[in-house]
């Protein structure tokens, strides 16, 4: 009797520590290896910290005085789940100049992009949906599908001496009938690499053909450095009304308001009227005193976009011109967005590199594995930064480098 009681108690033991964890779809998700290697020395006074994507410089404070304008009127109750009118028509004028013809009733404010992805793929994914994403891309986006018990399929962009470029005929192939998403980030986080109109208009075609969803994450549109546009190629120029479009962006890069959380979607207006449901049960909605400053960042913050696209353009080169002066980097220009994604020679564990530099030099950098297995051998860097701590970072970097053995 006893030693049944013995054995009935450590399997009530097991059992109860089984029941303790998370479902295997959430425990199946990659952690992130960019906050492995940050999370390891945040707070540290000596680190140039270069691992996430976000500026140096605090959110203007024109944009900053409308938030406290709100608080200090006492707006700090609920708002509408689509978010403020005044702000879904500002965004709705905004895209118009941008991109063509928008409506108020076409745009859902969300509570950061990243919010946006998650609303979009929760509205379009379902167990067992087949997802397609080109790579390396950002994790979050990537995991995001996983969480809903989605299959994703990645194709991976090719790595040439002229910078990364798309294989268009194999991601055709993986567009299969039975796929119901295709993600795409273009001007795109780690690479830079961004799509060509001619390529748009063959995978939107095609997408029309099968019946399949395209999410453009549209975060870097404004971040592009073509002389000849001050915006990258978006999929809303091409698209019509009956398209299964969902574009979805952030205030964090193009107005300096990464800490905010504030973003939107832009999609058909029969997919907005289901969305406060699912805002309603994530966020609820933005909060308002936010929903306020991004008013006034998207109606006068024309001259932060064009000073910060110009400023990040000469880091961009200045960044590019000094990794290229160290012996072992392959170094590309990106076109858009605010990282260098750079291969070092014979790195076959670049967490492991990025864990060395920042405990070694104080340098933070986000290892190309993090982005998908086609990242590995390769480095972010973000930017989005004086050139004097540029400056600085490259050297660490080449004493990094110097003391870090080729062969882990």
């Amino acid at each position: 009797m006893r030693e049944s009681s013995v054995r009935f108690s450590t399997r009530t033991v097991s059992m109860s520590a089984a029941a303790l964890t998370a479902r295997p779809a959430v425990l199946d998700l990659r952690p992130s290896r960019i906050r492995e290697v940050a999370n390891a020395a945040m707070g540290r006074v000596d680190v140039l910290p270069f691992w996430f994507g976000e500026p140096d410089e605090v959110t203007p404070d024109f944009v900053r005085q409308a938030a406290i304008d709100s608080l200090n009127a006492g707006e700090t109750f609920y708002s509408q789940n689509l978010g403020l009118p005044e702000l879904r028509a500002a965004i709705a004028t905004y895209l118009t100049r941008l991109h063509g013809p928008t409506s108020a009733e076409q745009i859902a404010v969300t509570s950061s992009g990243l919010s946006a992805l998650q609303l979009a793929t929760q509205a379009l994914v379902g167990p067992g949906d087949r997802v397609v994403e080109v790579t390396p891309l950002w994790p979050n986006l990537v995991e995001i599908p996983k969480i809903l018990g989605a299959h994703v399929e990645c194709v991976a962009l090719q790595w040439r001496a002229g910078g990364w470029q798309l294989d268009l005929d194999r991601l055709l192939g993986a567009l299969t009938p039975d796929t119901q998403v295709l993600f795409l980030n273009s001007p795109n986080n780690p690479t830079g690499w961004t799509i060509s109109r001619a390529e748009q208009r063959t995978l939107l075609d095609h997408c029309r053909r099968h019946g399949i969803w395209l999410i453009a994450d549209d975060a870097y549109e404004r971040l592009y450095y073509d002389d000849a546009a001050t915006v990258a190629p978006s999929f809303l120029e091409i698209a019509t009304a009956e398209d299964r479009l969902v574009s979805t962006n952030t205030f964090s890069k193009t107005w300096l308001m990464t800490g905010w959380r504030l973003g939107w979607l832009r999609a058909p207006q029969a997919l907005i009227a289901d969305m406060p449901k699912l805002i309603e049960y994530n966020t609820s909605c933005a909060p308002v005193f936010v929903q306020r400053a991004g008013i006034v960042a998207i109606e006068r913050g024309d001259p932060v976009i064009e000073r910060t696209r110009a400023r990040f353009r000469r880091a961009r080169d200045f960044l590019v011109e000094r990794l290229r002066g160290i012996p072992g980097l392959e170094v590309a220009v990106p076109p858009g967005a605010m990282y260098v994604f750079f291969k070092v020679a014979g790195l076959h564990d670049s967490l492991a590199l990025c864990k060395h530099l920042v405990g070694s030099t104080g340098l933070g950098l986000a290892p190309g594995v993090a982005f998908g297995p086609e990242g590995e051998g390769f480095v972010r860097w973000c930017f989005a930064a004086s050139e004097e701590r540029l400056a600085e970072g490259v050297e660490r970097l080449r004493n990094g480098l110097a003391t870090f053995p080729r062969h882990a």
